[in-house]
């Protein structure tokens, strides 16, 4: 069994705009997609109505029905605010491309692994603190020892880690903090920094 570490603190970040460009690329692959469907669709139409029914052609209309619709409920829950996944489309994309697997085989893989990747690079951006370490959970997850920081500081809503390196991470937060959380988790810095000298 998998046990998941309990840290002291986490700070979410604001999304980079990274995501944003995630979102589109997706769009626009599973808009390819649909439109590319339809079309393969119209061109195995048969003559016969029961024939069309359990024919590939159905099933490459079928798929762009799915892709479609399942753009259009993205589109309206990111109207209301809420981060979208395009992951299942992308998943229905990858098997209708594979309908034609000696034309557009590659095109099913590059939709699959687009499918696998989505969610891990669209996580959402934290920063984890506890006695031992800080925590970035990017992909790659990034780990840095107290002993590799000169400073930590959290103040009027950005995050400032001073590396030892000379590198130097400011991260935008994504929520507003009351002063004495701030000084709570600025004073908890403070003291692992000085335990790690």
């Amino acid at each position: 069994m998998i046990h998941q570490k309990t840290y002291d603190y986490v700070i979410v970040t604001k999304a980079p705009a990274g995501h944003k460009l995630i979102d589109l690329i997706s769009q626009l692959m599973l808009l390819m997609a649909a439109a590319a469907f339809i079309y393969e669709g119209t061109k195995n139409l048969t003559d016969s109505f029961l024939a069309d029914i359990i024919s590939l052609a159905s099933l490459y209309f079928l798929a762009a029905a799915i892709i479609i619709y399942w753009l259009i409920y993205c589109f309206i829950r990111n109207r209301n605010g809420y981060d979208v996944l395009y992951r299942f489309a992308l998943l229905i994309a990858a098997c209708g491309w594979y309908l034609n697997k000696q034309q557009w085989f590659y095109m099913s893989i590059s939709y699959l692994i687009a499918s696998i990747l989505e969610r891990p690079l669209k996580v959402t951006p934290e920063v984890a603190f506890d006695t031992e370490e800080l925590v970035f959970n990017t992909v790659p997850k990034r780990k840095y020892m107290w002993n590799d920081v000169s400073n930590v500081v959290l103040k009027e809503g950005i995050l400032t880690i001073d590396l030892k390196n000379n590198k130097l991470i400011q991260k935008e937060i994504d929520a507003d903090i009351s002063e004495a959380d701030e000084q709570d988790f600025n004073d908890f810095c403070r003291h692992q920094l000085k335990k790690a000298v």
